[in-house]
């Protein structure tokens, strides 16, 4: 994580000033009041505010409902350093990257995937870019601009914004409860939208407090787990003095699963990009057996083979860190790996058998880390709880959306995309709903 959750409470206030601090008063009067938008969305995310922007954009009166003091938070988190919008590369490789979820959210990746989150963000007048990585980014980088310019937007198409409220269930005939700063309100709208996260980062609100009351009617909610996060390995007490130190250009593989780029030794263990590309299968192997065993590759441009001829030329009266520094330009995180938990230190000084461990250094990963520190999360409510449209099967009229969904996905714009998608996939369904069914049927 780039920051602590709590840095953002000042600059959210000061991004989003839009965003009423206050729940209106008609809204929320002293006594309960039965409150009857058109539609009401749950949850002021990216899935939220998307759904809720296409709806108001067709012409249906939204309200939007949200527990923190104003929306996007984790959102404007997750741009402090570079807002990651989408990627660049082809749409049947992007949709690739959601592994074992692929096929199911292919057909939403293709109405909703990269040209038109980039489109959506250039209606807002922002433009974007793709970077050397393929990632695509706003011009400036930032994601406060563009929040700024999402909240004007919704309040043109008159989107009622009501921070402050949590939703706490359903009420009698089936309405939205929620806790609202004067009071309980239940909200009866025509169609509504649940769209209110996983549990990663639980301080900006995506704390899973939905799961209870999803699963109090019997839906089916995969147990939430920590996606691309950290995991924990037991390194020496040697090993844990570089925690902080980046591994760059290595490679980490499993299972015939292979990801090249960057990681950061913790002194836990270890994470960065190319471990969160790999957290679900790292994850469902320590479930599996216990702990998970993938080998990191310190030198993937270079085959083995040349490694073992560098290596076996003379040393002369260089030492071995010295040695391997100037042959092979490997760092002191590096090399301190190759020393970790070596079965025969004496295998070091032979060529090839140095070359093998370079080329494919075995590691034992115990653990992810906590939940609330992962930058997303896996798990959600089960899609055979959901139609084509994302509603309910058993709550007509009540749909859901974003992370809070059964998927998951790799960081560098994966995560946002698939957010938008199934976001844009639930307004279709609930812009239908509203055309055909009858006023009171939610």
């Amino acid at each position: 994580m780039t920051a602590a959750p709590s840095d953002l409470s000042a600059s959210a206030t000061e991004v989003c000033p839009e965003v009423c601090p206050e729940v209106c008063p008609e809204v929320c009067p002293e006594v309960c009041p039965e409150v009857c938008p058109e539609v009401c969305i749950v949850g002021g995310g990216p899935a939220g505010l998307l759904a809720a922007q296409e709806l108001a954009a067709a012409g249906y009166g939204v309200a939007l409902y949200d527990a923190m003091p104003s929306v996007g938070r984790k959102f404007l988190l997750a741009g402090k350093g570079g807002l990651n919008l989408t990627h660049g590369e082809d749409l049947e490789r992007f949709i690739s990257r959601y592994g074992a979820h692929a096929a199911r959210m292919a057909p939403l990746l293709r109405a909703f995937g990269p040209a038109e989150v980039r489109a959506w963000a250039a209606d807002l007048g922002v433009e974007t870019f793709v970077g050397s990585s393929g990632r695509v980014f706003p011009a400036e980088f930032k994601a406060a601009p563009l929040m700024r310019a999402w909240v004007r937007r919704l309040r043109a198409l008159g989107v009622a914004l009501h921070p402050r409220c949590r939703w706490t269930g359903f009420g009698a005939g089936g309405g939205l409860c929620f806790d609202t700063p004067r009071g309980p309100v239940l909200v009866r709208p025509r169609a509504a939208l649940l769209a209110l996260g996983g549990a990663s980062w639980p301080r900006l609100g995506s704390d899973g407090g939905w799961v209870p009351l999803l699963t109090g009617l019997g839906c089916a909610v995969t147990p939430l787990a920590p996606a691309n996060c950290g995991f924990h390995a037991a390194w020496s007490p040697i090993l844990k003095t570089l925690a902080g130190t980046p591994l760059k250009n290595v490679a980490l593989s499993l299972d015939g699963r292979r990801q090249t780029g960057e990681a950061m030794l913790t002194d836990y263990g270890l994470e960065g990009g190319i471990v969160y590309a790999l957290s679900a299968a790292l994850r469902q192997a320590i479930e599996m057996t216990g702990a998970a065993r993938p080998s990191l590759d310190l030198k993937p441009d270079l085959p083995e083979e040349v490694l073992a001829a560098r290596l076996a030329r003379p040393r002369g009266r260089l030492s071995w860190p010295h040695w391997l520094k100037k042959t092979l330009a490997l760092p002191p995180a590096a090399l301190a790996l190759l020393r970790e938990g070596s079965p025969d230190p004496a295998s070091l000084n032979d060529p090839a058998r140095l070359a093998a461990r370079i080329k494919a250094l075995p590691l034992t990963l115990t653990a992810p880390r906590p939940l609330a520190e992962a930058i997303s999360s896996a798990g959600g409510l089960a899609f055979a709880e959901l139609d084509d449209a994302l509603m309910l099967r058993r709550r007509p009229g009540l749909f859901a959306a974003g992370e809070m969904l059964d998927w998951e996905a790799p960081t560098g714009g994966y995560l946002l995309t698939g957010c938008f998608a199934t976001a844009h996939r639930a307004a279709q369904g609930m812009a239908a709903w509203l055309r055909s069914a009858p006023p009171d049927t939610f």
